[in-house]
């Protein structure tokens, strides 16, 4: 009887294994392209921030006012929320609810390093360069450290279906706990809710 007990929990839990490696492996290939294209700490490229900020100019303007605390330099914030409004939308993620992550996790602190050792803007753990990205990915530049931290939030939202609460969960280690999902929620409300 013990036998078959242990051989159930054994097979259930090598199941669990291999749904977490099929996760990743997805999430690899999903993101493998566009997380090798980038390797730089500038903002995009003029010409790609042009198409999505002509839409988001009304945007870039209230959001300065509300970053100018956090990054006083004005060519240094427009390059920063330029960068968020490009990554986040180009995960299909809303702008505010980055900026209330980065400030969450990093308080907009671009060398942020965790005591867990997760790193810049949007405290991406290090073994995420292992599993998406390649060698020379330096998670404290600007492009790199967004682009992660947007994928990886895009992703577990498609674990999650669309769950905020449990991707957040997720995202900071943190699944089924509130404070964190709430912490970013009323920072969300609070300070970055747009129009406002």
């Amino acid at each position: 009887m013990y036998q078959l007990i242990g051989l159930i929990f054994l097979l259930s839990y090598a199941t669990s294994i291999q749904a977490n490696v099929l996760q990743y492996k997805l999430l690899f290939a999903s993101t493998t392209t566009v997380i090798h294209q980038i390797n730089s700490d500038q903002a995009i490229p003029h010409q790609a921030s042009s198409s999505f900020i002509t839409d988001g100019q009304a945007w870039l303007t209230t959001m300065s006012s509300r970053v100018k605390r956090f990054i006083p330099d004005q060519k240094e914030r427009d390059d920063f929320l330029s960068t968020v409004y490009y990554e986040a939308i180009r995960a299909g993620l809303d702008p505010q609810l980055v900026l209330s992550v980065i400030q969450v996790e990093s308080n907009f602190n671009k060398y942020a390093i965790s005591s867990a050792g997760a790193r810049g803007y949007m405290q991406i753990m290090p073994f995420w360069v292992d599993t998406i990205g390649t060698k020379d990915h330096n998670l404290f530049h600007l492009r790199v450290n967004l682009r992660y931290g947007c994928t990886i939030l895009r992703h577990y939202l498609e674990i999650e279906k669309g769950n905020y609460f449990r991707a957040l969960g997720r995202y900071n280690g943190s699944l089924g706990q509130v404070t964190y999902p709430q912490q970013v929620f009323n920072t969300w409300r609070e300070t970055w809710a747009y129009p406002s």
